[in-house]
Protein backbone atom coordinates (compact mmCIF):
# COMPACT_ATOMS: atom_id res chain seq x y z
CA UNK A 1 0.00 0.00 0.00
CA UNK A 2 2.78 2.37 0.90
CA UNK A 3 4.59 1.73 -2.34
CA UNK A 4 1.40 2.31 -4.37
CA UNK A 5 0.87 5.68 -2.71
CA UNK A 6 4.45 6.73 -3.53
CA UNK A 7 4.01 5.78 -7.17
CA UNK A 8 0.73 7.76 -7.36
CA UNK A 9 2.40 10.86 -5.97
CA UNK A 10 5.24 10.59 -8.46
CA UNK A 11 2.83 10.18 -11.39
CA UNK A 12 0.69 13.08 -10.20
CA UNK A 13 3.76 15.33 -9.80
CA UNK A 14 5.03 14.38 -13.24
CA UNK A 15 1.69 15.29 -14.74
CA UNK A 16 1.85 18.68 -13.03
CA UNK A 17 5.34 19.41 -14.35
CA UNK A 18 4.20 18.48 -17.83
CA UNK A 19 1.25 20.80 -17.60
CA UNK A 20 3.41 23.73 -16.38
CA UNK A 21 5.99 23.12 -19.09
CA UNK A 22 3.30 23.15 -21.75
CA UNK A 23 1.90 26.37 -20.37
CA UNK A 24 5.32 28.06 -20.50
CA UNK A 25 5.98 26.85 -24.03
CA UNK A 26 2.73 28.29 -25.39
CA UNK A 27 1.59 31.27 -23.31
CA UNK A 28 -1.87 32.58 -24.05
CA UNK A 29 -2.09 35.48 -26.50
CA UNK A 30 -2.20 38.98 -24.90
CA UNK A 31 -5.15 41.04 -25.96
CA UNK A 32 -4.57 44.80 -26.47
CA UNK A 33 -7.02 46.70 -24.35
CA UNK A 34 -6.54 49.97 -26.35
CA UNK A 35 -5.55 50.69 -29.96
CA UNK A 36 -2.40 52.89 -30.43
CA UNK A 37 -3.05 55.91 -32.72
CA UNK A 38 -1.05 55.67 -35.95
CA UNK A 39 0.18 59.27 -35.67
CA UNK A 40 2.31 58.49 -32.60
CA UNK A 41 4.03 55.45 -34.05
CA UNK A 42 6.73 54.93 -36.67
CA UNK A 43 5.98 52.50 -39.51
CA UNK A 44 8.65 50.09 -40.65
CA UNK A 45 9.48 52.22 -43.71
CA UNK A 46 9.02 55.95 -44.32
CA UNK A 47 9.94 57.73 -47.55
CA UNK A 48 11.27 61.27 -46.93
CA UNK A 49 13.24 63.99 -48.71
CA UNK A 50 16.43 62.70 -47.05
CA UNK A 51 15.79 59.10 -48.13
CA UNK A 52 13.93 56.03 -46.87
CA UNK A 53 13.93 55.72 -43.11
CA UNK A 54 13.53 52.25 -41.55
CA UNK A 55 12.51 51.14 -38.05
CA UNK A 56 12.06 47.98 -35.97
CA UNK A 57 8.95 48.65 -33.94
CA UNK A 58 9.79 52.36 -33.67
CA UNK A 59 13.54 51.93 -33.16
CA UNK A 60 15.56 53.35 -36.10
CA UNK A 61 18.05 51.11 -37.88
CA UNK A 62 21.75 51.98 -37.86
CA UNK A 63 21.55 53.39 -41.39
CA UNK A 64 18.56 55.55 -40.46
CA UNK A 65 20.35 56.84 -37.36
CA UNK A 66 23.32 57.89 -39.50
CA UNK A 67 21.07 59.55 -42.09
CA UNK A 68 19.13 61.48 -39.45
CA UNK A 69 22.24 62.70 -37.62
CA UNK A 70 23.74 63.88 -40.91
CA UNK A 71 20.54 65.81 -41.57
CA UNK A 72 20.40 67.30 -38.06
CA UNK A 73 24.01 68.47 -38.23
CA UNK A 74 23.54 69.91 -41.72
CA UNK A 75 20.26 71.64 -40.82
CA UNK A 76 21.77 73.19 -37.71
CA UNK A 77 24.83 74.31 -39.65
CA UNK A 78 22.66 75.95 -42.33
CA UNK A 79 20.75 77.85 -39.64
CA UNK A 80 24.01 78.88 -37.95
CA UNK A 81 25.23 80.17 -41.33
CA UNK A 82 22.07 82.19 -42.04
CA UNK A 83 21.63 83.54 -38.51
CA UNK A 84 25.32 84.45 -38.22
CA UNK A 85 25.47 86.52 -41.42
CA UNK A 86 25.17 89.81 -39.46
CA UNK A 87 28.01 88.90 -37.06
CA UNK A 88 30.24 87.52 -39.84
CA UNK A 89 29.66 90.63 -41.94
CA UNK A 90 30.94 92.71 -39.03
CA UNK A 91 33.90 90.35 -38.57
CA UNK A 92 34.95 90.66 -42.22
CA UNK A 93 34.55 94.44 -42.11
CA UNK A 94 37.06 94.47 -39.26
CA UNK A 95 39.28 91.95 -41.04
CA UNK A 96 39.27 94.02 -44.25
CA UNK A 97 40.07 97.26 -42.48
CA UNK A 98 42.91 95.60 -40.58
CA UNK A 99 44.32 94.28 -43.87
CA UNK A 100 45.11 97.84 -45.01
CA UNK A 101 46.52 98.89 -41.65
CA UNK A 102 43.46 100.13 -39.76
CA UNK A 103 43.99 97.63 -36.95
CA UNK A 104 43.70 99.84 -33.84
CA UNK A 105 41.18 102.35 -32.54
CA UNK A 106 43.35 105.33 -33.48
CA UNK A 107 43.74 104.10 -37.08
CA UNK A 108 40.98 105.21 -39.43
CA UNK A 109 40.35 104.12 -43.02
CA UNK A 110 39.28 107.13 -45.09
CA UNK A 111 38.33 107.43 -48.77
CA UNK A 112 39.95 110.82 -49.42
CA UNK A 113 38.82 110.96 -53.05
CA UNK A 114 35.64 108.92 -52.52
CA UNK A 115 35.07 105.20 -52.96
CA UNK A 116 35.42 103.56 -56.35
CA UNK A 117 34.84 99.98 -57.44
CA UNK A 118 38.29 98.84 -56.28
CA UNK A 119 36.99 98.51 -52.72
CA UNK A 120 34.98 95.34 -52.20
CA UNK A 121 32.45 96.59 -49.66
CA UNK A 122 28.73 95.92 -49.54
CA UNK A 123 26.85 98.59 -51.51
CA UNK A 124 29.37 101.35 -50.99
CA UNK A 125 28.58 104.45 -52.99
CA UNK A 126 30.64 106.93 -54.99
CA UNK A 127 29.08 110.07 -53.50
CA UNK A 128 30.15 109.92 -49.85
CA UNK A 129 33.29 110.69 -47.84
CA UNK A 130 33.60 107.55 -45.73
CA UNK A 131 35.81 107.26 -42.65
CA UNK A 132 35.61 104.05 -40.61
CA UNK A 133 37.38 102.38 -37.72
CA UNK A 134 37.02 99.74 -34.99
CA UNK A 135 37.21 99.88 -31.21
CA UNK A 136 38.71 97.08 -29.12
CA UNK A 137 37.14 97.59 -25.70
CA UNK A 138 38.67 94.39 -24.28
CA UNK A 139 42.16 95.75 -25.00
CA UNK A 140 41.63 99.50 -24.49
CA UNK A 141 38.83 99.66 -21.93
CA UNK A 142 36.48 102.69 -22.06
CA UNK A 143 37.24 104.54 -25.29
CA UNK A 144 36.63 108.13 -26.36
CA UNK A 145 35.46 109.24 -29.81
CA UNK A 146 36.00 112.97 -30.16
CA UNK A 147 33.71 113.67 -33.08
CA UNK A 148 34.10 116.84 -35.19
CA UNK A 149 31.07 118.85 -36.27
CA UNK A 150 29.39 118.33 -39.63
CA UNK A 151 29.47 114.53 -39.53
CA UNK A 152 27.02 111.69 -40.06
CA UNK A 153 27.63 108.30 -38.53
CA UNK A 154 26.65 105.38 -36.34
CA UNK A 155 28.11 102.85 -33.91
CA UNK A 156 27.18 99.17 -34.43
CA UNK A 157 28.33 96.28 -32.25
CA UNK A 158 29.77 92.91 -33.27
CA UNK A 159 26.31 91.39 -33.65
CA UNK A 160 25.61 94.29 -36.06
CA UNK A 161 23.14 95.75 -33.58
CA UNK A 162 22.57 99.49 -33.46
CA UNK A 163 24.18 101.37 -30.56
CA UNK A 164 23.87 105.09 -31.30
CA UNK A 165 23.94 107.65 -34.08
CA UNK A 166 26.82 110.08 -34.46
CA UNK A 167 26.46 113.59 -35.85
CA UNK A 168 23.23 115.08 -37.15
CA UNK A 169 20.99 112.17 -36.06
CA UNK A 170 22.94 111.64 -32.83
CA UNK A 171 22.90 113.33 -29.42
CA UNK A 172 25.51 115.89 -30.58
CA UNK A 173 23.02 117.13 -33.24
CA UNK A 174 25.82 117.56 -35.77
CA UNK A 175 27.80 119.94 -33.56
CA UNK A 176 30.38 117.34 -32.58
CA UNK A 177 31.32 116.21 -29.11
CA UNK A 178 32.95 113.50 -27.04
CA UNK A 179 31.40 110.03 -26.93
CA UNK A 180 32.53 107.54 -24.27
CA UNK A 181 32.05 103.88 -25.22
CA UNK A 182 31.96 101.51 -22.23
CA UNK A 183 32.97 97.81 -22.39
CA UNK A 184 30.43 95.03 -21.68
CA UNK A 185 29.50 94.92 -18.00
CA UNK A 186 31.60 97.98 -17.11
CA UNK A 187 31.22 98.91 -13.41
CA UNK A 188 33.87 101.62 -13.09
CA UNK A 189 33.51 105.34 -12.63
CA UNK A 190 32.06 107.31 -15.56
CA UNK A 191 33.32 110.91 -15.83
CA UNK A 192 31.08 113.81 -16.76
CA UNK A 193 31.15 115.64 -20.08
CA UNK A 194 30.58 112.70 -22.42
CA UNK A 195 27.80 111.15 -24.44
CA UNK A 196 27.98 107.75 -22.73
CA UNK A 197 27.29 104.63 -24.82
CA UNK A 198 27.46 101.16 -23.18
CA UNK A 199 28.42 98.27 -25.47
CA UNK A 200 27.38 94.62 -25.29
CA UNK A 201 30.43 93.56 -27.31
CA UNK A 202 34.17 94.20 -27.17
CA UNK A 203 34.34 95.13 -30.83
CA UNK A 204 32.54 98.27 -32.04
CA UNK A 205 32.39 99.52 -35.62
CA UNK A 206 32.80 103.28 -36.00
CA UNK A 207 31.13 104.40 -39.22
CA UNK A 208 31.23 108.07 -40.20
CA UNK A 209 30.59 110.22 -43.26
CA UNK A 210 31.58 113.80 -43.92
CA UNK A 211 29.53 116.52 -45.59
CA UNK A 212 30.56 117.26 -49.18
CA UNK A 213 28.75 120.58 -49.57
CA UNK A 214 32.06 122.47 -49.18
CA UNK A 215 33.96 120.06 -51.40
CA UNK A 216 35.77 116.74 -51.11
CA UNK A 217 39.00 118.20 -49.72
CA UNK A 218 37.17 120.19 -47.03
CA UNK A 219 35.37 117.05 -45.88
CA UNK A 220 38.63 115.11 -45.72
CA UNK A 221 40.44 117.91 -43.88
CA UNK A 222 37.66 118.14 -41.28
CA UNK A 223 37.97 114.44 -40.52
CA UNK A 224 41.76 114.25 -40.61
CA UNK A 225 42.29 117.37 -38.48
CA UNK A 226 39.52 116.91 -35.93
CA UNK A 227 38.49 113.28 -35.45
CA UNK A 228 40.17 111.71 -32.39
CA UNK A 229 39.79 108.20 -30.98
CA UNK A 230 41.68 107.07 -27.87
CA UNK A 231 41.38 105.02 -24.65
CA UNK A 232 39.99 107.05 -21.74
CA UNK A 233 43.00 105.93 -19.69
CA UNK A 234 45.25 107.82 -22.15
CA UNK A 235 43.16 110.99 -22.36
CA UNK A 236 46.04 113.09 -21.00
CA UNK A 237 48.38 111.84 -23.71
CA UNK A 238 46.34 110.18 -26.48
CA UNK A 239 48.06 108.18 -29.22
CA UNK A 240 48.55 109.99 -32.51
CA UNK A 241 45.81 109.44 -35.05
CA UNK A 242 46.63 107.59 -38.27
CA UNK A 243 44.44 108.07 -41.34
CA UNK A 244 44.84 105.54 -44.14
CA UNK A 245 43.63 106.63 -47.57
CA UNK A 246 41.79 103.70 -49.17
CA UNK A 247 40.61 105.42 -52.37
CA UNK A 248 41.68 103.29 -55.31
CA UNK A 249 43.08 100.55 -53.05
CA UNK A 250 41.99 96.93 -52.88
CA UNK A 251 40.22 95.94 -49.69
CA UNK A 252 37.85 92.98 -49.23
CA UNK A 253 35.27 93.31 -46.45
CA UNK A 254 32.66 90.79 -47.69
CA UNK A 255 31.87 87.59 -45.77
CA UNK A 256 32.87 84.22 -47.29
CA UNK A 257 30.40 81.65 -48.66
CA UNK A 258 32.42 78.50 -48.01
CA UNK A 259 33.70 76.37 -45.11
CA UNK A 260 35.90 79.24 -43.90
CA UNK A 261 32.67 80.98 -42.77
CA UNK A 262 32.57 78.61 -39.79
CA UNK A 263 36.28 79.03 -39.06
CA UNK A 264 35.87 82.81 -38.93
CA UNK A 265 32.75 82.50 -36.78
CA UNK A 266 34.69 80.42 -34.27
CA UNK A 267 37.43 83.04 -34.20
CA UNK A 268 34.88 85.83 -33.74
CA UNK A 269 33.24 84.39 -30.63
CA UNK A 270 36.60 83.88 -28.92
CA UNK A 271 36.99 87.63 -28.47
CA UNK A 272 33.46 88.44 -27.32
CA UNK A 273 31.49 87.91 -24.09
CA UNK A 274 30.33 84.35 -23.66
CA UNK A 275 26.66 85.16 -24.06
CA UNK A 276 26.73 88.01 -26.56
CA UNK A 277 24.70 86.14 -29.18
CA UNK A 278 22.29 84.56 -26.66
CA UNK A 279 21.77 80.96 -25.46
CA UNK A 280 19.89 79.78 -28.55
CA UNK A 281 22.61 80.88 -30.98
CA UNK A 282 25.27 79.66 -28.58
CA UNK A 283 23.61 76.23 -28.40
CA UNK A 284 23.28 75.93 -32.16
CA UNK A 285 26.95 76.78 -32.62
CA UNK A 286 28.02 74.33 -29.92
CA UNK A 287 26.02 71.60 -31.66
CA UNK A 288 28.30 71.91 -34.71
CA UNK A 289 31.53 72.27 -32.74
CA UNK A 290 31.87 76.05 -32.36
CA UNK A 291 32.41 76.99 -28.71
CA UNK A 292 34.28 79.70 -26.86
CA UNK A 293 37.46 78.48 -25.24
CA UNK A 294 37.53 75.23 -27.20
CA UNK A 295 39.32 74.41 -30.45
CA UNK A 296 37.32 74.08 -33.65
CA UNK A 297 38.50 70.80 -35.13
CA UNK A 298 35.71 68.96 -37.00
CA UNK A 299 36.41 65.46 -38.28
CA UNK A 300 36.19 64.58 -41.97
CA UNK A 301 32.48 63.78 -41.77
CA UNK A 302 31.60 67.04 -40.04
CA UNK A 303 33.82 69.12 -42.31
CA UNK A 304 32.01 67.67 -45.33
CA UNK A 305 28.64 68.53 -43.74
CA UNK A 306 29.76 72.10 -42.93
CA UNK A 307 31.02 72.59 -46.48
CA UNK A 308 27.64 71.44 -47.78
CA UNK A 309 25.81 73.66 -45.27
CA UNK A 310 27.77 76.73 -46.36
CA UNK A 311 26.81 76.08 -49.99
CA UNK A 312 23.14 75.68 -49.02
CA UNK A 313 23.29 78.76 -46.79
CA UNK A 314 24.84 80.82 -49.58
CA UNK A 315 22.18 79.68 -52.06
CA UNK A 316 19.47 80.48 -49.51
CA UNK A 317 20.79 83.99 -48.87
CA UNK A 318 21.00 84.68 -52.61
CA UNK A 319 17.47 83.38 -53.24
CA UNK A 320 16.16 85.63 -50.46
CA UNK A 321 18.19 88.59 -51.77
CA UNK A 322 17.35 88.43 -55.48
CA UNK A 323 13.86 86.87 -55.29
CA UNK A 324 12.47 88.03 -51.92
CA UNK A 325 9.13 86.75 -50.66
CA UNK A 326 8.74 89.12 -47.69
CA UNK A 327 6.02 91.63 -48.75
CA UNK A 328 7.65 94.38 -46.71
CA UNK A 329 10.66 94.43 -49.04
CA UNK A 330 8.63 95.49 -52.09
CA UNK A 331 8.33 99.22 -52.73
CA UNK A 332 5.63 99.11 -55.44
CA UNK A 333 4.30 95.57 -55.01
CA UNK A 334 5.36 92.21 -56.39
CA UNK A 335 4.84 93.23 -60.03
CA UNK A 336 7.76 95.67 -59.75
CA UNK A 337 11.44 94.81 -59.39
CA UNK A 338 12.04 97.74 -57.02
CA UNK A 339 12.66 96.70 -53.41
CA UNK A 340 13.94 98.29 -50.21
CA UNK A 341 16.77 96.93 -48.05
CA UNK A 342 14.91 97.42 -44.75
CA UNK A 343 11.67 95.45 -45.00
CA UNK A 344 8.79 97.58 -43.72
CA UNK A 345 11.46 100.22 -42.98
CA UNK A 346 12.25 98.37 -39.76
CA UNK A 347 15.93 98.34 -38.76
CA UNK A 348 15.23 95.90 -35.89
CA UNK A 349 13.95 93.26 -38.37
CA UNK A 350 10.87 92.47 -36.29
CA UNK A 351 7.40 91.35 -37.36
CA UNK A 352 4.52 90.74 -34.97
CA UNK A 353 6.94 90.79 -32.06
CA UNK A 354 9.30 88.17 -33.56
CA UNK A 355 12.40 88.35 -35.73
CA UNK A 356 11.63 88.64 -39.43
CA UNK A 357 14.30 86.15 -40.47
CA UNK A 358 14.20 86.61 -44.26
CA UNK A 359 14.27 90.40 -43.85
CA UNK A 360 17.33 90.17 -41.63
CA UNK A 361 19.14 87.84 -44.02
CA UNK A 362 18.36 90.01 -47.05
CA UNK A 363 19.70 93.14 -45.41
CA UNK A 364 22.89 91.78 -43.89
CA UNK A 365 23.86 89.66 -46.91
CA UNK A 366 23.83 92.70 -49.17
CA UNK A 367 24.09 95.85 -47.06
CA UNK A 368 25.79 97.40 -44.05
CA UNK A 369 25.15 100.10 -41.41
CA UNK A 370 22.21 99.66 -39.04
CA UNK A 371 20.55 102.80 -37.73
CA UNK A 372 16.89 103.75 -37.31
CA UNK A 373 17.79 107.06 -38.96
CA UNK A 374 18.42 105.21 -42.24
CA UNK A 375 14.82 104.00 -42.41
CA UNK A 376 13.05 107.21 -41.41
CA UNK A 377 12.00 109.20 -44.44
CA UNK A 378 11.55 112.90 -43.70
CA UNK A 379 10.79 115.20 -46.65
CA UNK A 380 13.91 117.07 -47.69
CA UNK A 381 16.21 115.35 -45.18
CA UNK A 382 18.51 112.33 -45.16
CA UNK A 383 18.27 109.82 -47.95
CA UNK A 384 16.18 106.93 -49.21
CA UNK A 385 16.93 104.05 -51.54
CA UNK A 386 15.39 101.83 -54.18
CA UNK A 387 17.07 98.63 -55.39
CA UNK A 388 16.44 96.69 -58.61
CA UNK A 389 17.96 93.26 -59.36
CA UNK A 390 15.63 92.18 -62.18
CA UNK A 391 14.24 93.58 -65.43
CA UNK A 392 10.60 94.51 -66.07
CA UNK A 393 9.79 90.84 -66.77
CA UNK A 394 11.31 89.72 -63.45
CA UNK A 395 14.39 88.21 -65.15
CA UNK A 396 18.02 88.47 -63.98
CA UNK A 397 19.99 91.23 -65.70
CA UNK A 398 22.40 89.92 -68.35
CA UNK A 399 25.66 91.84 -68.85
CA UNK A 400 25.78 90.90 -72.53
CA UNK A 401 22.44 92.64 -73.30
CA UNK A 402 21.35 96.28 -73.56
CA UNK A 403 18.85 97.73 -71.08
CA UNK A 404 17.28 101.12 -70.42
CA UNK A 405 16.03 102.74 -67.21
CA UNK A 406 13.70 105.74 -67.54
CA UNK A 407 13.80 108.37 -64.79
CA UNK A 408 10.63 110.49 -65.11
CA UNK A 409 10.79 114.31 -65.12
CA UNK A 410 11.59 116.24 -61.98
CA UNK A 411 13.08 113.58 -59.70
CA UNK A 412 11.78 114.64 -56.27
CA UNK A 413 14.94 115.40 -54.30
CA UNK A 414 16.13 118.45 -52.42
CA UNK A 415 19.82 117.58 -52.84
CA UNK A 416 20.63 115.06 -55.59
CA UNK A 417 19.95 111.56 -56.88
CA UNK A 418 22.26 108.85 -58.22
CA UNK A 419 22.11 105.35 -59.74
CA UNK A 420 25.01 103.03 -58.89
CA UNK A 421 25.72 99.58 -60.38
CA UNK A 422 26.61 96.56 -58.26
CA UNK A 423 28.03 93.10 -58.81
CA UNK A 424 25.59 90.27 -58.04
CA UNK A 425 28.46 88.13 -56.74
CA UNK A 426 30.01 90.58 -54.28
CA UNK A 427 27.14 93.06 -53.77
CA UNK A 428 29.86 95.70 -54.18
CA UNK A 429 30.37 98.24 -56.96
CA UNK A 430 30.67 96.58 -60.37
CA UNK A 431 34.28 96.68 -61.54
CA UNK A 432 34.45 97.85 -65.17
CA UNK A 433 36.46 100.34 -67.21
CA UNK A 434 34.41 103.05 -65.49
CA UNK A 435 36.07 103.90 -62.17
CA UNK A 436 32.85 105.21 -60.66
CA UNK A 437 29.89 103.11 -61.93
CA UNK A 438 27.38 105.86 -61.14
CA UNK A 439 25.15 108.29 -63.02
CA UNK A 440 22.96 110.96 -61.51
CA UNK A 441 22.04 114.60 -61.19
CA UNK A 442 25.61 115.53 -60.25
CA UNK A 443 27.24 113.70 -63.18
CA UNK A 444 28.87 115.91 -65.78
CA UNK A 445 27.80 115.17 -69.35
CA UNK A 446 24.65 113.36 -68.24
CA UNK A 447 22.04 114.29 -70.85
CA UNK A 448 18.49 115.28 -69.89
CA UNK A 449 15.53 114.69 -72.21
CA UNK A 450 13.49 117.66 -73.44
CA UNK A 451 10.68 116.89 -70.98
CA UNK A 452 13.08 116.89 -68.03
CA UNK A 453 13.33 113.10 -67.79
CA UNK A 454 16.46 110.96 -68.09
CA UNK A 455 17.31 107.66 -69.77
CA UNK A 456 20.16 105.50 -68.48
CA UNK A 457 21.54 102.73 -70.69
CA UNK A 458 23.28 99.58 -69.43
CA UNK A 459 25.32 97.64 -71.99
CA UNK A 460 28.85 96.35 -72.73
CA UNK A 461 29.28 99.25 -75.17
CA UNK A 462 27.59 102.65 -75.19
CA UNK A 463 24.66 102.95 -77.61
CA UNK A 464 25.45 105.53 -80.27
CA UNK A 465 24.84 109.04 -79.02
CA UNK A 466 24.31 107.89 -75.41
CA UNK A 467 27.90 107.83 -74.19
CA UNK A 468 27.14 110.26 -71.34
CA UNK A 469 24.07 108.28 -70.26
CA UNK A 470 25.72 104.85 -70.28
CA UNK A 471 26.90 102.49 -67.56
CA UNK A 472 29.12 99.63 -68.68
CA UNK A 473 28.20 95.99 -68.13
CA UNK A 474 30.26 92.81 -68.56
CA UNK A 475 29.21 89.93 -70.83
CA UNK A 476 28.82 86.77 -68.78
CA UNK A 477 28.09 88.70 -65.58
CA UNK A 478 24.89 89.88 -64.01
CA UNK A 479 24.43 93.21 -62.20
CA UNK A 480 21.90 95.28 -60.28
CA UNK A 481 21.38 98.89 -59.28
CA UNK A 482 20.71 101.11 -56.31
CA UNK A 483 18.82 104.40 -56.73
CA UNK A 484 19.73 106.87 -53.99
CA UNK A 485 17.49 109.86 -53.31
CA UNK A 486 19.26 112.48 -51.17
CA UNK A 487 16.79 114.81 -49.50
CA UNK A 488 13.76 112.90 -50.87
CA UNK A 489 10.61 114.98 -51.32
CA UNK A 490 6.96 114.07 -50.81
CA UNK A 491 6.27 112.68 -54.33
CA UNK A 492 8.93 110.02 -53.70
CA UNK A 493 7.59 109.27 -50.23
CA UNK A 494 3.92 108.98 -51.24
CA UNK A 495 4.91 107.24 -54.53
CA UNK A 496 3.16 109.70 -56.83
CA UNK A 497 6.55 109.80 -58.58
CA UNK A 498 8.33 106.52 -59.23
CA UNK A 499 11.20 105.38 -61.45
CA UNK A 500 10.58 103.17 -64.44
CA UNK A 501 11.45 99.47 -64.56
CA UNK A 502 14.64 98.28 -66.23
CA UNK A 503 13.61 97.44 -69.80
CA UNK A 504 15.42 95.05 -72.13
CA UNK A 505 16.31 96.87 -75.36
CA UNK A 506 18.11 94.08 -77.21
Amino acid sequence: MKAKRIIAVIVTAAMGISTVTAALAAPPKMKMTTEIPAQITAPENVKTSIGELKFFDGVPTKKTVDTVYDYIDRARAVQVFLNSIPALSMYTLREGQASIGADASNKIAIWDTLMDSTTVLLTGNTSTMYAVGFLDLEKDGPTVIDLPPRMLGVLDDMAFHYMTDLGVAGPDKGKGGKFLILPPGYKGKVPDGYFVVPSKTNGVWVFTRGYLDKGIKAASDNIRNNLKVYPLAKAANPPKMAFINVSGKKMNTVLPNDYSFFEKLHDLIQGEPDDYLGPEAKGMMAAIGIEKGKPFNPDARMKKILTDAAAIGNASARAISYFPREPGNFIYGKNSAWIMAYANKDTAFKKNGAYNLDARILFHFGYIVVSPAMAVTVPGKGSDYGLAMLDSKQRPLDGSRTYKLHIPPNPPVKDFWAVTMYDTQTRSQLQTDQQFPTLGSQTKGFKKNTDGSYDIYFAPKAPKGQEGNWLQTIPGKSWWIGLRMYGPLQPWIDQTWRPGEIELVK
